[in-house]
């Protein structure tokens, strides 16, 4: 289990992606003491002061530089919150309470996987591909998104490993979406990872379940105090009823009833 900590987080520099539509926010612990142990797949409750806004919102944690002290958030602007973070500039500051949450499991070294981000779903993967070439494995990712205008940090992902692109007007790679990419359905694969909107996960876990493939997904129920105390982000699971934020975000989908 992670040490959660509450500090006050600078802004270093702030990046708009897909015409402003998205930021990526790299930023370092105002106390110069970076968490040690965050984990791939956890995440972030970050306060945010605007007018009307009273709780904390839940950022996925895009990529963690120990060198540099600096975490790096992946945005929407999908709101009063989220549209004020998109906006930041360096030298502001964010109080966050994190890391929050459990990770994804990391495959061993050798293992092929399919790393499959949505959207802003694709925040957490950054993460955890770097993560899992650190551990040896080999990841590849197949990113899907509306458009190619809307396709987040392709040279990033490139980086790592191989990456297959789905696009839903057919702009850029595939056309249709991650489930209609032939490679999710004829590439071979020891484990699946995904993130995105539930209709596409659930697609993800049909396809991994009829093919064989272990898969997690991360869940992005909605939440409000990231601790388990408001019940808001349950999510019913075989065991049981169980909050997203302390259980998940991540869950294997031998867990879930879908």
């Amino acid at each position: 289990m992670t040490n959660k900590t509450v500090k006050d987080y600078k802004v270093v520099e702030a990046t708009k992606l897909a015409g402003g539509r998205y930021a990526c926010l790299a930023m370092e612990p105002v106390d110069g003491t970076l968490p040690s142990d965050i984990l791939p797949g956890q995440f972030a409750q970050v306060a945010v002061e605007v007018p009307g806004v009273m709780l904390r919102r839940p950022i996925s944690i895009n990529y963690v530089d120990y060198t540099k002290r600096q975490v790096r958030l992946l945005v929407r602007d999908a709101g009063r919150a989220t549209h004020r973070l998109v906006n930041a500039r360096s030298g502001d500051t964010f109080n966050m309470l994190m890391p929050l949450g459990n990770g994804f499991t990391l495959s061993h070294a050798g293992e092929r996987v399919l790393l499959v981000g949505g959207g802003v779903g694709v925040a957490p993967l950054l993460c955890l591909g770097a993560a899992l070439v650190a551990n040896g494995a080999k990841p590849e990712f197949l990113l899907g998104a509306r458009t190619a205008a809307d396709q987040l940090q392709l040279p990033e992902f490139e980086a790592l490993g191989k990456v297959y692109i789905s696009t839903d007007d057919g702009s850029m790679g595939a056309s249709g979406t991650v489930v209609d990419n032939p490679v999710i359905a004829n590439e071979n694969f020891d484990r699946i990872y995904c993130c995105g909107p539930m209709p596409m996960m659930k697609a993800v876990a049909s396809v991994a379940r009829r093919r064989g493939i272990d898969c997690e997904v991360s869940l992005e129920n909605t939440m409000a105090c990231g601790l388990g105390a408001c019940l808001c982000c349950v999510e019913k699971t075989v065991k049981g009823n169980v909050c997203v934020c302390t259980e998940g975000p991540v869950f294997n989908i031998n867990q879930l009833t879908w």
